[in-house]
């Protein structure tokens, strides 16, 4: 679930705010399916900016370069909060 308040929806241009809301589950969602992707690819060296994933299935992919296009039920979760270890 995101919580977004009246000053979020107007600034939508800075994908940082929106970290700061997101529920820790989906925050693990993303750690997960970013620690899979490296044990399955560790020759990969570059890293992603994020993983956008869908808030109810919890499934995702990592998000390499640009700003994400996403669906109506994904967010995007950036790579400093899925490195966090606050959760």
């Amino acid at each position: 679930m995101v919580y977004l308040s009246k000053n979020q929806l107007h600034n939508q241009d800075n994908p940082t705010d929106l970290s700061a809301v997101l529920d820790p589950r989906l925050i693990q969602a993303a750690r997960q399916i970013y620690n899979t992707y490296y044990e399955v690819h560790p020759e990969r060296k570059d890293r992603p900016l994020g993983v956008a994933i869908d808030r109810q299935s919890y499934r995702g992919q990592l998000i390499f370069s640009g700003k994400p296009a996403l669906l109506p039920r994904e967010c995007f979760v950036p790579l400093h909060q899925i490195e966090s270890t606050g959760y």
